[in-house]
């Protein structure tokens, strides 16, 4: 996450919104970081999750069918190996190092 600094914040802006926070059971950072968010992001943002759980419940899966997203495969990860494509050499090139 990023981290923003708000420099010379007047003594008077600071104290409303440790006010505000505290009126709204948050710490002074939690308040500044709602009234950014209420801020910038569009009104009636969805978010991520309620819509995934939405989507999921529309889906009305079976159980087995469930059961195929939870599974985990148990084998550790491999390394993924880049498929080496074809050297073409030009004729006014300089011969490539091997």
């Amino acid at each position: 996450m990023a981290v923003i600094i708000v420099r010379n914040l007047p003594d008077e802006v600071h104290r409303a919104l440790r006010a505000r926070a505290a009126l709204n059971g948050r710490s002074t950072e939690a308040e500044v970081r709602a009234i950014l968010a209420d801020a910038v992001l569009p009104e009636g943002r969805v978010p991520l999750g309620t819509l995934l759980t939405a989507v999921g419940r529309r889906a009305a899966l079976s159980d087995e069918e469930l059961a195929g997203f939870t599974q985990r495969d148990a084998a550790p990860a491999r390394r993924a190996t880049r498929r080496e494509a074809p050297v073409t050499r030009c004729a006014t090139a300089s011969p490539m190092p091997e």
